[in-house]
């Protein structure tokens, strides 16, 4: 792939993951992104699958999600392009050891993979502007194989939100308090009739 990295996350895909970290707002959360390569090398995001809010970095919990993840994703053509993660504490914004780890495993089998951090200033500061940038920060690998946050002057990749009015979405999706339907493969475990497709979120 010649040139920068350019990442397109869809509005459902982007409005989940936030929703996933507003509904567990004192724990760490995190997930998988799903998508494929799309026409002119662009990484297409699909859907967010929320992964954890108690279980963070624990590896076989990880492995089991990703298989049934895997599963169900390739029969459509699409797979794991990326990882996203809400930090715990607010002030917290730099990308975590275990962040790095888990985005590692993926970079293994996808290289073009993303990294994407919420960023909680931004979604704080989203009431009160009218910004149509995400509220999420994102980092690839360099060439020294160094996660990098992108979108600065380095010329570190791009990401763009497919439909330009999905911050005003997500602004209607937190004031009807929507986070609290949000499934992550922790529900899951414990209780196996709540679904991690979260089918009916968007309906």
């Amino acid at each position: 792939m010649g040139g920068e990295l350019k990442y397109e996350i869809g509005q459902n895909a982007y409005i989940k993951l936030v929703l996933h970290a507003l509904k567990h707002k004192t724990s760490s959360v995190n997930g998988i992104l799903i998508g494929r390569i799309g026409k002119d090398d662009v990484i297409e995001i699909s859907d967010s699958i929320p992964l954890s809010h108690s279980q963070i970095g624990l590896l076989p919990a990880l492995e089991l999600a990703l298989i049934q993840i895997e599963e169900h994703y390739g029969s459509q053509g699409m797979s794991v392009v990326g990882y996203y993660h809400g930090n715990e504490r607010y002030d917290d914004v730099e990308l975590g050891n275990v962040a790095k780890r888990i985005g590692d495993q993926i970079h293994k089998y996808f290289p073009q993979a993303v990294v994407i951090l919420l960023d909680n200033k931004k979604l704080e500061a989203l009431p009160k502007g009218k910004g149509l940038s995400p509220v999420v920060k994102f980092y690839t690998k360099d060439a020294s194989k160094t996660w990098r946050q992108g979108g600065g002057s380095d010329g570190g990749g791009r990401l763009t939100i497919r439909e330009p009015s999905s911050n005003i979405v997500l602004l209607d999706c937190i004031s009807s308090e929507k986070w609290q339907e949000v499934v992550d493969f922790d529900d899951h475990l414990d209780d196996i009739s709540k679904d991690w497709l979260n089918p009916g979120l968007f309906k």
